[in-house]
């Protein structure tokens, strides 16, 4: 069989959104095949498919959709984790 999966990952120090990195990893059978870092901007491929899918997403609107998403997703996440984190220490 074959194994896809994707890692959507927010990386901090601190809850100020410049201190946070988005990233979202395509893997294939353990693989990496094409990754979005927000502090790159764009899709990455490592693959000769994940070139190919890189180059289309950076011209489609999903370059733009993921850009979005270290405020979206990361900052009111983090804000969580850094308050919960707060409250137990």
């Amino acid at each position: 069989g074959f194994l896809h999966y994707v890692v959507t990952d927010c990386e901090f120090n601190s809850s100020k959104l410049n201190d946070i990195e988005y990233t979202e990893s395509y893997y294939y059978n353990k693989l990496e095949i094409i990754r979005f870092s927000s502090s790159v901007g764009k899709f990455v491929g490592y693959t000769e498919v994940g070139i190919k899918d890189a180059e289309r997403l950076n011209n489609g609107p999903e370059v733009i959709a993921r850009r979005a998403q270290k405020e979206s997703y990361c900052l009111s996440n983090v804000g969580i984790d850094v308050e919960s984190a707060l409250t137990k220490s």
